[in-house]
């Protein structure tokens, strides 16, 4: 609204402001013009004569208009391009050095040996309660953990990585919405999760999200019990009688809706009532912050594009994030600098 306010204060006339918005009228026209093409020919499977004919003559007219417009570029219609400019270099900032981060992120992710070599670490405390950890990776540790854990040589009792994703689709079903698996050794209790979210979905405020998160992974513990259960009674069928492994498995499979009402190993009953007695002393959400910055050997242009560019939109542009809304006693923003 400021800006349309600056745009009619600036040029005063009705005859100006239509110079400024002549070429965006014409261009949207045009743009227009080409999607109900590919339309036609993707979706409607019209004959190609009257997709020629209709691009010829509506978008050569359409052309000829945008070309007559072009006159006034000096008189006004500078304006639209020049924002368009302006937008196009805040995306292609934004998507460069976001690009180049995940990249980092991605080259700099921690072995799952990580995770054994810490379980031998003897000078590790676990602290009670779960922990989320936040990171925009799918698979593999986040470098963000090892550098935490170098600071405070301590780690949660339970610790869930958690990556958030959204998903070009309407909306993801809840019991479909999370994806858990183990990080080895299985009894360190470290597990991913990935959080899937559609672009009509909406997102549950801390309090829910926890309890959503930890319901799921208790669900998931416990159809993991049942299929190493499963997969074990497998490996002794194939061991005592080879040919009998078909039709193990068919049993398997056709059995596999009744898995619900067996028993859960001890095992799996221990782990469960560990998570809920974790659950019990708290949640901390632990938010990484990167600093993104240029490596030193970068050229001029990019120390500019990272350094001050990308922050300055970082810093004022962005969105807060759901997860700021969760209590300051139970959130850890942990800072981490980031050369690419």
């Amino acid at each position: 609204m400021v800006l349309c306010v600056a745009v009619t204060a600036i040029f005063q006339t009705t005859e100006k402001i239509g110079n400024a918005y002549g070429i965006a009228v014409v261009f949207v026209m045009f743009i227009t013009t080409l999607l109900v093409t590919l339309v036609m020919v993707m979706i409607w499977k019209t004959s190609l004569l009257w997709i020629a004919l209709f691009l010829v003559i509506i978008g050569g007219a359409e052309l000829v208009y945008l070309s007559s417009a072009f006159y006034k570029f000096t008189q006004g219609g500078y304006l639209p391009l020049a924002f368009a400019g302006i937008l196009m270099f805040i995306m292609a900032t934004w998507h460069y050095v976001h690009v180049h981060r995940y990249n980092y992120e991605l080259q700099n992710k921690v072995s799952s040996n990580y995770v054994a070599e810490l379980s031998a670490r003897r000078n590790l405390a676990r602290l009670p309660g779960i922990g989320f950890l936040y990171s925009e990776l799918v698979q593999g540790i986040p470098p963000i953990l090892p550098h935490l854990i170098e600071r405070v040589p301590s780690i949660h009792s339970v610790l869930v990585i958690i990556s958030i994703k959204y998903l070009p689709i309407s909306k993801i079903e809840t019991s479909e919405r999370f994806l858990f698996r183990y990080v080895e050794p299985r009894d360190y209790r470290l597990f991913r999760c990935v959080v899937r979210y559609g672009y009509n979905d909406k997102v549950e405020d801390p309090r829910e999200f926890e309890g959503l998160v930890i319901e799921h992974l208790k669900q998931f513990i416990h159809q993991e019990s049942f299929y190493s259960q499963g997969d074990n009674s497998t490996e002794e069928v194939e061991d005592a009688n080879e040919p009998s492994v078909r039709v193990q498995g068919a049993t398997l499979s056709d059995s596999s809706s009744d898995r619900s009402t067996a028993a859960p190993s001890n095992g799996c009953i221990y782990e469960i009532q560990t998570i809920q007695r974790e659950m019990e002393d708290g949640v901390v959400h632990m938010l990484g912050e990167a600093n993104v910055v240029a490596e030193p050997n970068a050229d001029f242009f990019k120390k500019i594009i990272v350094d001050y560019a990308y922050n300055f939109m970082r810093k004022n542009f962005r969105q807060p994030e759901k997860i700021t809304c969760v209590p300051h006693n139970r959130l850890l923003r942990v800072g981490m600098t980031y050369e690419i």
